[in-house]
């Protein structure tokens, strides 16, 4: 029996099998959880239903995370194929590629600004609110974040921001949830090659660099992130609530790199 038997989690943001989200799910799967997960539109949901199968699960439903209304209506629609909830996976991001390159001034513009905070960080707040009269005592929500978030990272730009933003939100929410018994934690996972990673410039420099200066001299798995996922989600990690645990092989910590 695993640590999350018995748990039923809806996981937002899988795409392919090579989201950080489906190396969450598997964990999730693996010990013991049952699985609900979203898509964002039409084009979207034959590449869902493909993983969710692969969960033996097929609760499969549409969240557009621009859309307070798409969001209620995932919940709505949620509810009846459950009457409870007990994890919600945050793992979602968005800004326009235009922003994703050079400097962070020469490109920023408020339009991709606003985009950015809302689909990477107001997104989960808005999961939060929609999903707490779903969610059961000793509920756990997560969400995925990376360095730039506290760190200049090249190109990351306004997704840092973003980051940053949403790990505020982490502690505040877990202030707000707290009362009743319910957990928000963030990963910072260290750089994996995914649909949205692709369109950050000099992405494979990045993932490179972080390999050759990490404290253990490689980067991380969509599995190891999963891993960790499940147990900050369990009763295992009960007492744990407002952190940001760093997955990244140590990069996170180390000033100078290894790479002379």
């Amino acid at each position: 029996m695993g640590f999350l038997s018995g748990k039923r989690a809806l996981i937002v943001g899988a795409v392919n099998e090579k989201s950080i989200a489906w190396g969450i799910a598997q964990a999730m799967q693996r010990e013991g959880a049952t699985l609900a997960f979203s898509y964002q539109n039409e084009k979207l949901k034959p590449r869902v239903e493909k993983l969710a199968t692969q969960t033996q699960t097929q609760i499969v439903i549409p969240c557009d995370l621009s859309q307070d209304e798409s969001i209620n209506q995932a919940f709505d629609e949620l509810k009846t194929h459950w009457n409870s909830l007990d994890i919600i996976i945050h793992s979602a991001a968005f800004a326009p590629k235009n922003e994703l390159t050079g400097e962070y001034l020469d490109h920023v513009t408020r339009e991709g600004f606003s985009t950015a905070h809302d689909i990477s960080a107001y997104s989960f707040t808005a999961l939060a609110k929609a999903g707490k009269d779903m969610l059961n005592p000793g509920a756990a929500l997560l969400t995925l974040s990376y360095l730039g978030a506290v760190r200049t990272i090249p190109h990351y730009n306004v997704m840092g921001i973003a980051k940053a933003s949403l790990e505020a939100s982490v502690i505040y929410l877990a202030k707000s949830l707290g009362a009743d018994n319910i957990r928000v934690n963030a990963i910072s996972a260290g750089p994996v090659r995914t649909l949205a990673a692709s369109g950050i410039k000099d992405f494979r420099w990045l993932l490179d660099y972080a390999e050759k200066n990490s404290a253990l001299r490689r980067t991380v798995t969509i599995e190891e992130i999963g891993n960790v996922a499940a147990f900050l989600c369990s009763d295992l990690a009960s007492a744990v609530t407002g952190e940001i645990t760093y997955v990244d092989s140590g990069f996170h910590f180390t000033a100078m790199g290894t790479d002379g």
